[in-house]
């Protein structure tokens, strides 16, 4: 695997690469400590609508991560999206995407969207797999070691039929999705997960309805699963989750010397 970029900053190396699935050219990143050498939990972060592999605040965690608990991240762009789409396109999904999730325009579920969901999905979905057998190659990462999965809206689109099928993904966190009627296979995808999950809600969230959000809930197989429920719209998720989320994983797949990592970070 030949990376096109490397760059560290602040004991934290991004490192960009790509895979090859079906014909197309999916971008990849991951970020590991600097100097890491393997294995190590491995997160898999998947991007919202409009947003990309390397969106500010996934990147941010992602470091944070590195820095904190000894973490891998793998992020890849999801079809029609990043470094997939001009520029333009780019900024009018942009537009599009920020109407519906404010709520400007009603978030109308046509049989067109929904059509371009699955196509989106279908291709998704082993294009992960790709990025993560991939990733599992990198002596930084090293098979053995636990993998989580963290993605919200369209990164939970896209999770719940990629959790259904993989077996390496041992925790996930999820939210601001739903589960809509006649989403059958939808359904029974989240039905096969089994995993600990966290979700995450936003109570007035004009994309997915309070209904259809405590569906899915409902929907996920597993033993162990918790929703958290905010107020406010699709894009309020308070600031106080992430904590949450690293209380989350840090149980579930554990640290690479955090106590030590975390006392040279603060002298």
């Amino acid at each position: 695997m030949e990376f096109t970029d490397v760059r560290s900053e602040d004991g934290v190396t991004g490192r960009s690469f790509s895979v090859a699935v079906a014909g197309e050219i999916v971008p990849a990143v991951i970020w590991a400590p600097e100097g890491a050498r393997g294995p190590r939990p491995l997160m898999l972060m998947g991007h919202g609508g409009s947003q990309h592999k390397k969106t500010p605040t996934l990147a941010a965690r992602a470091r944070q991560y590195a820095r904190k608990f000894g973490y891998a991240t793998l992020a890849i762009d999801a079809p029609g999206h990043g470094d997939r789409i001009s520029r333009a396109e780019a900024a009018a999904l942009a537009r599009e995407t920020g109407a519906r999730v404010t709520g400007r325009v009603a978030s109308a579920w046509t049989p067109e969207r929904l059509k371009l969901m699955s196509e989106r999905t279908a291709r998704a979905v082993p294009e992960w797999n790709a990025a993560l057998e991939a990733a599992l190659g990198f002596d930084f990462v090293g098979r053995g070691g636990p993998v989580g999965y963290w993605g919200v809206s369209m990164g939970t689109a896209i999770g719940v039929p990629f959790l259904a099928q993989c077996r390496l993904v041992t925790a996930a966190i999820l939210g601001l999705a739903g589960l809509r009627p006649g989403a059958s296979d939808f359904e029974a995808a989240a039905r096969k997960i089994t995993i600990p999950v966290e979700f995450v809600f936003q109570w007035d969230d004009a994309v997915a309805t309070r209904e259809h959000g405590v569906g899915l809930f409902d929907a996920f197989g597993s033993a162990e699963k918790t929703m958290h429920i905010n107020p406010g719209g699709h894009m309020g998720i308070p600031d106080f989750e992430g904590d949450s989320w690293e209380r989350f994983f840090v149980r579930h797949l554990g640290t690479v010397d955090a106590p030590a990592r975390m006392a040279a970070a603060a002298e």
